[in-house]
């Protein structure tokens, strides 16, 4: 249901733009290719959608290059590959409409440490005393940039706070929404995070889809850290684009119709009722993925995505 929500979701957005043509679909981060090939099943049953659509996809992974390859080979659709998102948009043609779930908190972070003496960055180095190859957390004497140090500074008084920046996510989306600006289309970013920049720690590890020690096992976990979304939408401004939400998942799941999808699926398969309820649940309700994953759209000046009203365009 997810990802032919999504699909539909670009499918609407591209019809209120004018359905132009040809026009881009772009995701970053595919992951093994199923939330793609679920929304192409979706919008594709609209002709004129997959006759102007080119597909082009953000992958750095040669093993999840082939799995992508392997799950579209019955698309209807052609992917491209790429190494970065400017080779991508400069590859690509016509209105942009670009895909983004669960990608940006993969990116890398700095933390820094509210001291005495201000924030100062934390770093990684060797243990002292540890066994080899140990790492552990130091706090480096040095300033930070004025930049950053701008941006950290009123966020608490609080000595010891840890604050996270993701420079990485800022260049993204800065460049989609760009992108976007200049070309037309729409963007969904979709992600575990928070809206509102402020303090705590978030950086984590998981192996073998449990929780782990982020600086054990160097290289054979995988490193995530919650989404500031205020960053985001700030960054889609500096890019031109105007930044929309963050809604709650559940939120914009329910007003794009997953309910009602979940119900028509009920009728037509009535033995997976209890398996499509409890689908639907984990991805709205509060307590499961509904609450901590936000969605946050990108638009050029004067459109509103499907999903949102104008009111809940971002402003400085």
């Amino acid at each position: 249901m997810f990802g032919e929500l999504l699909g539909l979701w670009i499918l609407a957005g591209w019809q209120a733009l004018g359905s132009p043509a040809p026009f881009t679909l772009l995701e970053l981060g595919p992951g093994r290719g199923t939330l793609m090939s679920d929304a192409l099943r979706a919008a594709s049953g609209f002709p004129d959608f997959a006759k102007a659509c080119h597909l082009h996809l953000v992958e750095i992974s040669p093993v999840l290059r082939a799995a992508q390859e392997e799950k579209l080979a019955n698309s209807g659709f052609t992917p491209q590959w790429h190494e970065s998102i400017g080779e991508a948009v400069e590859a690509s043609q016509g209105a942009l409409f670009i895909l983004a779930n669960e990608f940006l908190d993969a990116l890398p972070i700095h933390q820094f440490v509210l001291t005495d003496d201000g924030w100062r960055e934390r770093m990684v180095v060797l243990a002292e005393g540890g066994s080899e190859g140990e790492l552990a957390y130091t706090v480096s004497s040095e300033t930070p940039p004025p930049a950053i140090d701008q941006t950290l500074r009123g966020r608490t008084d609080e000595l010891g706070a840890i604050a996270e920046i993701c420079p990485s996510v800022v260049g993204t989306v800065k460049e989609c929404g760009h992108a976007i600006a200049t070309r037309g289309g729409l963007g969904l970013f979709v992600d575990y995070g928070h809206g509102q920049s402020g303090v705590g720690e978030t950086f984590q590890a998981v192996k073998d889809h449990k929780p782990a020690l982020p600086l054990e096992a160097p290289g054979e976990t995988d490193l995530t850290a919650h989404v500031d979304f205020e960053a985001v939408a700030r960054a889609a401004w500096m890019g031109g684009a105007r930044a929309f939400g963050p809604l709650t998942q559940g939120e914009f799941l329910t007003r794009i119709g997953m309910p009602q999808r979940a119900q028509s699926l009920t009728q037509a398969n009535p033995a997976h009722e209890d398996a499509i309820k409890a689908a639907l649940d984990r991805l709205v309700e509060a307590k499961e993925m509904g609450s901590l994953f936000k969605v946050m759209a990108i638009a050029p000046e004067g459109i509103t995505p499907p999903g949102y009203e104008a009111d809940e365009a971002f402003s400085l």
